[in-house]
């Protein structure tokens, strides 16, 4: 699985196999706390914030909103702003990470990222949550620590490493669980979105 550069690979490794005669089949797994599909916790990015085990269910269970980015580069204030953004929403962008960067094993280093200006809008908008379709809200060579700060800071909870290729843009219903990890800077995820049944007019 593909995981940002530095961080700690996933290994599995079983240590008993009923193939081999042992009573039962167990295996062993090492990860980053940020590998896949995975939630930042304040303290991620700013020193003596919450950790991950603070999280409330209320930020990552119940309505959110798939918006679709044109922009092929960066999600900008100007693009966000034709998306009437309201407080308390849950927001999931999809980009074309969603169609290009799961494809493959290796690092992409040019996916889109949630730009600085555009995290300020989204403080002052003051949302619940946004997830975005690759590794990082912010960007590998711009924006990174200072999107994080601002969404962070304006306790605004991250998640990360989605794949929303099969997500139509609209109003979805998310259910994200973390692992709880006492005292964790962040942790996998598990999220599911469910479409919600569209009016008829």
């Amino acid at each position: 699985m593909v995981h940002w550069p530095g961080d700690r690979g996933i290994r599995i490794e079983k240590i008993k196999e009923l193939s081999r005669g042992d009573d039962c089949t167990l295996a062993a797994i090492s990860m980053g706390a940020h590998s896949g599909t995975h939630m930042d916790a304040p303290s991620h990015f700013l020193r003596g914030a919450p950790d991950l085990d603070s999280l409330s269910f209320a930020a990552v269970v119940g309505r959110a909103r798939v918006l679709a980015i044109r922009n092929p580069e960066k999600i900008t204030p100007e693009e966000l702003r034709g998306h009437r953004i309201r407080r308390g929403e849950r927001l999931l962008f999809k980009t074309r990470n969603s169609a290009r960067c799961w494809k493959s094993d290796t690092f992409v280093k040019d996916f889109v990222y949630i730009s600085a200006a555009a995290a300020r809008l989204l403080a002052e908008r003051r949302v619940a949550l946004v997830g975005i379709d690759y590794l990082s809200v912010g960007g590998f060579y711009r924006d990174g620590r200072e999107t994080h700060e601002i969404l962070l800071g304006a306790g605004i909870w991250i998640l990360e490493g989605l794949d929303l290729s099969r997500a139509r843009p609209g109003l979805v219903d998310l259910v994200c669980l973390p692992i709880r990890l006492a005292e964790g800077d962040g942790a996998p995820a598990r999220a599911i979105l469910r479409e919600r049944p569209r009016r008829r007019v």
